[in-house]
């Protein structure tokens, strides 16, 4: 039986508290004891009881606990047992384990397919036997998708992940419902209602759900309005709703996919100093309610210059020396792929000096007055290294190069301090001979 996805916190905190352990004193010896129902039968237990903590008088030999004679599952269908055995790592002519047994308790509720395990320890001679007791979740029966007519029942399953013969886990099921309104969305269906009929009560067999598909929308056109700064060509490379290609193919009207759009236009705009910028969108339908016209309100704000550029931690190098190979001056609009750059050639700049893990941050920090900001670059140099030993390695099945025909077209020797300039210049010669 497959396992469901998900078991009650709470039950796992009540199973969590159920310690497994023993209390004993002198043990008899080990006697020749069968396989439950593939042998001869477990000798009459003394006595039976739940895991609780071991007590105070209990002594073991070199911290080792009395040996387990028998594992057994009890409330299991013999059709799984094989299956629910491999999850168990207490093992019969072992000492006994408390962690471990918790640790069983924790992986067979992981595999979902219980509503309670319990753990219980039988006195027998020779040591204990430890005897899982299961209740077994109801299983699915049939699963069944009704209304569909747009999305076929095979993709519907790929998508819940439902089958005959999974636990019948009301969670997985209310989880499968989303799914398919989900997958609905992505084609257009923006009405979608999903219902579970069967699943979800005490008693059902199966899994059924009711699907309202209503109709599907597509995007006839996307619209801005209040963009000034860049065009609208240059704002739909950004977004992903889009028309259908040749008024056929994909182009539909994704509730979620134009939420995510808002929220790549506004990135879009802080990226260019728009630290301020509101977007939002309207969905515009047709009489027939399957086309869409998209359009997005947007609010740019002031857009914000650069009022100084300050550098913290530089020691090897001045600030006049590296504000001298920025992008990005005093007085520019903020940019972050400029700044980006900038960080690059900072970093640059210190790996040609052999400080090869110098880390540098750009940090913009706002101003009281809207629309200035002062941007700081906070630089921590690291180590200064040198070429030590240069290892060559060449692979394939049957290698022909010699190690000095690589070390011939290298543009740095050992002990020279490192300059990542050469090595990058090195690697391309490398990789063009």
């Amino acid at each position: 039986m497959a396992c469901a996805r998900f078991a009650s916190a709470k039950r796992r905190r009540g199973l969590q508290r159920l310690v497994p352990a023993l209390f004993l004193l002198g043990l008899a010896a080990p006697t020749a004891i069968g396989d439950g129902a593939h042998g001869p039968q477990l000798a009459a237990p003394k006595r039976s009881r739940p895991a609780e903590p071991i007590g105070p008088g209990y002594v073991a030999k070199g911290d080792q606990g009395p040996l387990v004679v028998d594992v057994r599952i009890e409330g299991l269908d013999d059709e799984h047992v094989e299956k629910v055995k491999s999850e168990i790592r207490t093992r019969a002519g072992r000492p006994l384990n408390e962690k471990l047994v918790e640790d069983d308790v924790r992986r067979l509720n992981a595999t979902r397919m219980f509503l309670d395990v319990r753990p219980m320890y039988h006195e027998v001679p020779g040591g204990v036997a430890v005897v899982f007791h299961v209740v077994e979740r109801p299983i699915l029966h049939y699963v069944e998708y009704v209304g569909n007519e747009k999305i076929r029942d095979k993709r519907l399953a790929e998508r819940t992940g439902l089958k005959v013969g999974d636990a019948l886990d009301p969670y997985a099921i209310a989880e499968g419902r989303r799914k398919i309104e989900e997958l609905y969305a992505e084609r257009g269906f923006s009405n979608v209602r999903v219902e579970v009929f069967e699943g979800n009560k005490k008693g059902d067999r199966g899994a059924v759900y009711l699907i309202h598909e209503g109709p599907r929308q597509r995007i006839r056109k996307v619209e801005f309005v209040g963009n000034t700064i860049t065009t609208d060509a240059r704002l739909k490379t950004q977004i992903q709703s889009k028309p259908p290609i040749l008024w056929v193919f994909k182009g539909y009207a994704d509730r979620n996919k134009i939420d995510e759009d808002v929220d790549r236009l506004t990135a879009y705009y802080r990226s260019l100093g728009f630290f301020r910028a509101r977007i939002g969108r309207e969905l515009k339908y047709d009489k027939k309610n399957k086309w869409v016209t998209l359009t997005f309100y947007i609010d740019e704000g002031p857009r914000y210059k650069i009022r100084s550029i300050s550098f913290l931690g530089n020691r090897k190098f001045d600030a006049e020396e590296l504000r001298g190979e920025l992008e990005l001056k005093p007085g520019d609009f903020f940019d972050q792929a400029l700044m980006t750059q900038d960080v690059g050639h900072i970093r640059e700049r210190y790996g040609s000096q052999g400080y090869v893990f110098a880390d540098v941050e750009a940090d913009p920090r706002f101003l009281e007055q809207p629309g200035e900001l002062d941007l700081v670059y906070n630089i921590d140099e690291g180590a200064q290294y040198r070429i030590g030993r240069i290892n060559v390695r060449i692979e394939g099945e049957n290698p022909h190069t010699r190690h000095t025909t690589v070390l011939n077209r290298l543009s740095f020797h050992p002990g020279e301090i490192v300059d990542i300039r050469k090595l990058r210049a090195s690697e391309r010669r490398l990789q063009a001979s």
